[in-house]
């Protein structure tokens, strides 16, 4: 019987939806994460860095994003292959598509930021809640008009509102007085896009990881890092405070009277009776 070659065992990329989540806390397992799926064993692997095979799948998909003419500069070529890799992640991680990652993943101050458009895109899609729909408040074209996002939590029908911002509250925050500020020639896109933010901040913060808009740190800024203070040293014990540090002489009138001791003990050996 002829010896028989076995085949090599295959990879294939796949968008096989995973089971959806039951509680939606979990947004990580959302249906539209990347899979690497195997295709003898039809094993699925998730993408992600806690696992070897999940690591494996990110590499190759982001060596084809880097090799791509469609993703943004900083994603191009090989030099940028690690920026593909977070980049395919943190898709997986909220269930977008990668590239949608990369084309709304902005630098600014030397900080990762979202696009507003793009977490309100991240919300509607989630499958959570419903879209997003805004109230204006107060009169328009004065400091009380104002703006509020609310959405419907789908499975308890529960409505869900964001923190109203107003031209009152961009004005004394000094969002509005900024040089080039937008909210002086489009305040109603602006009131829309930090209404929207505020309230994916506070109903899906998961959706933002972590990250503000790329507007919201043009206006608010990021906190700088600060080292922790360095340690404060133990106080020392009452028997450390009380005994001050040995001199030459003190030292040297120490080794005359260990002298001395053992002189009158070796002495005192000699002169008793022995047994």
């Amino acid at each position: 019987m002829a010896n028989e070659t076995p085949t090599p065992q295959q990879t294939t990329i796949t968008d096989k939806p995973a089971p959806p989540p039951t509680n939606g806390t979990a947004l990580a397992t959302k249906a539209a994460a990347a899979t690497v799926e195997i295709a003898k064993t039809g094993q699925i692997v998730r993408v992600g860095f806690d696992t070897m095979q999940g690591f494996e799948a990110l590499q190759r998909i982001g060596r084809a994003f880097a090799a791509s003419s469609l993703v943004p500069e900083s994603y191009r070529g090989q030099g940028n292959l690690a920026n593909c890799i977070i980049a395919v992640e943190m898709a997986a991680r909220i269930g977008a598509s990668p590239l949608m990652v990369m084309q709304n993943l902005y630098i600014v101050n030397g900080r990762p930021a979202w696009s507003a458009q793009f977490l309100i895109s991240a919300f509607n899609s989630c499958g959570r809640f419903s879209a997003i729909r805004y109230r204006f408040t107060g009169e328009k074209g004065k400091d009380s008009w104002g703006c509020l996002a609310y959405s419907r939590e789908k499975g308890t029908d529960e409505t869900v509102e964001g923190p109203e911002v107003t031209i009152a509250m961009a004005k004394e925050e000094g969002w509005h007085g900024k040089k080039g500020s937008k909210w002086q020639t489009i305040p109603q896109l602006m009131l829309t896009y930090r209404a929207a933010t505020f309230l994916i901040r506070t109903t899906a913060p998961e959706l933002t990881m972590g990250l503000r808009t790329a507007d919201e740190i043009e206006d608010i800024g990021e906190p700088e890092f600060q080292a922790p203070p360095p340690a404060t040293p133990l106080p020392e014990t009452a028997s450390e405070s009380a005994a001050p540090a040995a001199g030459p002489d003190q030292l040297a009138e120490a080794r005359a009277a260990l002298a001395q001791a053992a002189e009158v003990a070796a002495r005192t050996e000699k002169e008793a009776p022995h047994a």
